[in-house]
């Protein structure tokens, strides 16, 4: 019962799939995650910790309607229960199981040592390189193609022409899509969020000098000729540890508790 259980559950987490949808690799796959996950949980549901748990009936409730809605109707799901050996009720203490299992690792974990401010400015300063945010610019451009001297001069022309109506966000947008020849055309033009180096050379530094709302002056990469709108200027430079605090107090914090949740299933006797 617990083993179909848990490999639907594993189908769904691993694949977004049923386990009878899943090809041969990826049941040969499931079962042997599905297999070293049941010997573990064993090991958990054995410890004198376990024994003291209740799980609450409305909270075994609430997971089976999580679970519910990954369906599109009641029947699907009673059908996909079927096929792995499942019913209503066994389904209830599958869930139970889950959900004991990780109240014991939950409690585990809760008696780890708080992460503090001074554990959170040492991990910033070792590591300055992750809180390093590169310069980057959200650009839109117009391209126009050429093939002979005059498609070229007709084209720097119409980009030209542009330029004066481009500082309005909408209007670029509209122009992109008129005369732009480059898929993003369909998009105002957007070309995202971009960094140094992944333009072409002859297009990043203009791109770079480009404050919020300006457009740049006719630029030719081996593409054609262009002209770049800028967007947005996201702030780049070190992340002030203010800002950052937070989120490495919640990252070691959760370090913390997996490390700790590991050395106590290391101890668990072996079944």
């Amino acid at each position: 019962m617990q083993h179909g259980y848990l490999e639907l559950k594993l189908a769904h987490e691993l694949f977004k799939k049923a386990p009878d949808t899943l090809n041969e690799a990826e049941q040969a796959r499931l079962g042997e995650i599905a297999g070293k996950q049941a010997r573990l949980e064993q090991r958990i549901l054995s410890s004198a910790a376990a024994a003291r748990v209740v799980v609450p009936a409305p909270t075994v409730a609430s997971r089976i309607d999580e679970i519910r809605q990954r369906y599109a109707s009641p029947d699907d799901m009673a059908a996909d229960l079927e096929r792995n050996g499942l019913d209503a009720d066994k389904l209830s203490a599958a869930v139970e199981r889950d959900l004991r299992i990780e109240a014991v690792l939950d409690k585990v974990a809760s008696a780890v040592p708080a992460v503090s401010e001074v554990d959170a400015e040492i991990y910033y300063r070792l590591h300055p390189e992750a809180f390093d945010r590169p310069e980057a610019r959200r650009l839109r451009h117009i391209l126009i193609t050429f093939s002979n001297p005059v498609e070229k001069a007709i084209a720097a022309s119409t980009l030209e022409s542009l330029r004066s109506t481009g500082k309005n966000s909408e209007n670029f947008s509209q122009a992109a899509l008129r005369h732009s020849q480059c898929p993003t055309a369909m998009d105002g033009g957007k070309l995202g969020m971009v960094k140094r180096q992944q333009l072409f050379p002859e297009l990043e530094p203009a791109a770079f000098a480009l404050a919020v709302d300006d457009v740049s002056a006719v630029l030719e990469s081996p593409m054609g000729l262009h002209i770049l709108r800028c967007d947005e200027i996201p702030p780049f430079g070190m992340l002030p540890f203010a800002e950052a605090c937070p989120r490495i107090i919640e990252k070691l914090t959760e370090k913390r508790r997996r490390e700790a949740q590991r050395d106590w299933i290391k101890e668990l006797p072996s079944s």
